[in-house]
């Protein structure tokens, strides 16, 4: 009965996955913004591992950074196999 009083929460864990898509669609949008191509400087990043290659506007550059590179290419990856219905 105690329980009824009492509000429950829920703690959903965010998937890393998803949040790879969020932080890749912020800095697309943030790079197309500044007149950059958004694919080749990912890449350039990705590749290199140079944080200069994403533009600092919106941020982007800060949120890129918190995400693994690998899991940037694996959301990437999975993106365009799941488009291309393999």
């Amino acid at each position: 009965m105690d329980n009824m009083r009492n509000t429950q929460r829920i703690r959903i864990p965010i998937d890393p996955k998803s949040e790879a898509q969020l932080v890749l669609e912020k800095v697309y949008g943030a790079l197309l913004e500044k007149g950059y191509n958004p694919v080749n400087q990912i890449v350039g990043y990705i590749m290199s591992g140079d944080p200069t290659y994403i533009t600092s506007h919106q941020n982007a550059r800060s949120l890129i950074m918190k995400v693994e590179r690998d899991e940037l290419v694996e959301e990437m990856l999975s993106t365009y196999i799941k488009a291309k219905n393999w």
